[in-house]
């Protein structure tokens, strides 16, 4: 399987500048490309394709010398390949009638952050020392050693300017030893996540913890003149913030991901719309299911399940909340009532336990699973 491990590196000033001009030229060929293929469909009524336009590239870089001399021929391949994925997935979204599927953007400067070498352009010195074409050797922190073989390398940049690399490798997988242990897990506002067995996992408020300061330097950033020193200067301060919430966010999901997947076989979550679900003008409720950040935890769940043996499944969500886990039969009741009480059997727990139950009773049919009723 591919596994990715990213890594802070530590260019020097005259480093960032040469990370900076890779950046710069592939994200000219991207637009590049962008404008040749929807201005080709637009007067000829022709479709390029990624090989037309690897073949432009060609002439492209014959007319304009400094794009050979900026990033490596393969960097500038592949930021044609991500224009390619970008028009397919348009594509796919005006087929299935979408309303609004979104043509790919042109990208500016604080809108492409990333260089890819797919197959070669550099080289790991050693534990501190990564090469990379173009640029030179650049100091790295192995915090952990990259495990398999090394297929692709990304180079990224963050809003606050820190630059990171990020391999691809191919990994042999090491699966845990078998578990007795499934688990059905609803994912909510109030507790973060309720389990099949009656435990939860509290939910963390990352952004309400720092919302006033993220206002606070929104407030400063805006009353700045735009252009101006101190205006960028507010701008990082805010960028900051916003990291530092990210930060938290995605280490709470790493960590809690990591417990669901040695302790558990069989993972099973509802397969949720989460696009759907913001779609209302509940501003509140909205903001709050951003913050905890449900898809990045599953996505963990679900990478960290595939390297360790364990089952990951998403079943639909329909009816988890109303259906009453004792009888089967549906119990209506909205959103603010949190109690689930049967009047057919006289079930009274959670309505919440009483959804993680049903979910994971959903997961282990589509498995085939003939097991009993997981305890109340």
């Amino acid at each position: 399987m591919i596994k990715a491990f990213k890594y802070r590196i530590y260019p020097t000033k005259s480093q960032r500048t040469a990370l900076q001009k890779t950046l710069d030229a592939c994200r000219w060929v991207y637009n590049k490309t962008l404008e040749t293929r929807r201005d080709t469909w637009k007067n000829e009524k022709k479709r390029l394709s990624l090989y037309d336009t690897h073949n432009m590239l060609v002439g492209w870089k014959k007319e304009e010398r400094w794009l050979v001399a900026q990033a490596f021929s393969q960097s500038l391949q592949d930021a044609q390949v991500r224009v390619d994925l970008a028009l397919n997935a348009f594509f796919r979204r005006v087929k299935v009638g979408e309303d609004r599927p979104g043509f790919p953007r042109f990208r500016g400067v604080d809108r492409y952050d990333s260089f890819a070498f797919p197959q070669g352009g550099f080289g790991l010195i050693d534990d501190s020392h990564l090469r990379i074409s173009k640029v030179g050797v650049i100091k790295i922190k192995l915090h952990r050693p990259v495990e398999g073989k090394i297929k692709t390398l990304t180079i990224s940049r963050d809003k606050l300017g820190n630059w990171y690399a990020s391999f691809s490798a191919e990994v042999e997988t090491v699966p845990l030893p078998l578990s007795s242990e499934c688990v059905g897990i609803d994912l909510g506002l109030t507790t973060f996540a309720t389990l099949s067995n009656g435990e939860r996992i509290e939910r963390q408020r990352w952004f309400k913890t720092d919302e006033r300061d993220l206002k606070r330097a929104d407030r400063k950033m805006h009353a700045l003149p735009k252009g101006s020193r101190e205006r960028k200067q507010a701008n990082r301060t805010l960028n900051h913030i916003n990291q530092r919430i990210a930060n938290r966010r995605m280490d709470f999901s790493h960590k809690e991901s990591r417990e669901l997947v040695n302790r558990y076989q069989i993972i099973v979550f509802e397969d949720l719309n989460i696009t759907g679900m913001q779609s209302n003008n509940w501003k509140s409720i909205n903001k709050g299911i951003a913050d905890v950040a449900w898809n990045q935890f599953v996505q963990h769940t679900v990478a960290k399940a595939e390297c360790a043996g364990r089952t990951v499944v998403l079943v639909d969500p329909k009816n988890t909340s109303q259906m009453c886990s004792g009888c089967g039969e549906i119990v209506k009741k909205d959103l603010s009532v949190r109690v689930h009480s049967c009047p057919h059997c006289g079930l009274v727990i959670g309505r919440d336990l009483n959804a993680s139950i049903n979910i994971l009773r959903r997961g282990l049919a589509s498995l085939g699973e003939s097991r009993g009723s997981p305890p109340l």
